[in-house]
């Protein structure tokens, strides 16, 4: 059977589709001396599953690997028999149960093949994941799938691909004053406090007068909610928002 590149002689002056190689440029990714070791200070950071600032800090500062793989463009199915007459490379995503997706990347060469050893390395900063993440739709990224595995949480991401340092939320100057303006606006509310709460939420107790019953209390932490994801960027800030009240 004859092969895609069959009577294509390299040495003749162009490519396969005929194009000439003179006048064409190769330009470097950046890392044209990297050796696909992991940063020491992310694989650091990444064995202390208790740190998160210092972690997606360290991962700002490293090279990331994102994998892509072949998957079969045109098909031949001639003759009664398949034949891929063109491959594309694409990056992968991962899909969880209840259908989040995540992007996949590496610290190194050896996770990335302890992953899958036909998956092809593109090295990228912090920021290009983060952004390619977005435009994919993946919520999150996870780092070594195969290894040390760590996710980084959809606000993570976001600081990433802005180029900002992540704090968690409730140390954030503009969560904590989008909260303050929310709770100022309801009567209910005569103070409240902002807390590290489970799995990365954002934990808001509340102080509010005895004697609410389960309807006003949704209506309240409902509408408070509503009222800080009004603005984009704060919302892009909190990963989850968790609500506890105490009376006065």
């Amino acid at each position: 059977m004859a092969g895609r590149f069959d009577g294509h002689d390299p040495a003749g002056g162009h490519d396969t589709a005929g194009v000439p190689w003179a006048g064409r440029t190769l330009t470097g990714t950046g890392f044209d001396d990297d050796l696909g070791q992991a940063d020491p200070a992310l694989a650091a950071a990444l064995a202390d599953p208790g740190e998160e600032v210092g972690l997606v800090a360290a991962v700002a500062g490293a090279r990331l690997l994102v994998p892509v793989v072949a998957v079969a463009g045109e098909v031949d199915e001639s003759a009664g028999l398949a034949r891929d007459v063109s491959t594309d490379m694409a990056a992968v995503t991962l899909v969880a149960p209840d259908g989040q997706k995540a992007l996949p990347a590496f610290t190194s060469l050896a996770t990335l093949a302890d992953w899958d050893p036909d998956a092809r390395p593109v090295p990228v900063s912090a920021q290009r994941a983060a952004l390619a993440a977005v435009q994919e739709g993946c919520q999150v990224i996870v780092l070594d799938v195969a290894g040390v595995s760590r996710a980084l949480r959809p606000s993570m991401v976001w600081a990433l691909a802005m180029g900002r340092p992540w704090v968690p939320a409730h140390e954030d100057e503009q969560v904590q004053a989008a909260v303050a303006r929310a709770v100022a606006a309801e009567d209910r509310v005569a103070g409240h406090e902002l807390s590290a709460g489970p799995h990365g939420a954002l934990q808001v107790t509340l102080t509010v007068p005895p004697g609410l019953d389960q309807q006003a209390v949704q209506a309240l932490v409902t509408g408070l909610g509503e009222q800080v994801a009004a603005d984009g960027e704060v919302r892009a800030r909190i990963d989850a928002v968790a609500f506890r009240l105490r009376t006065a």
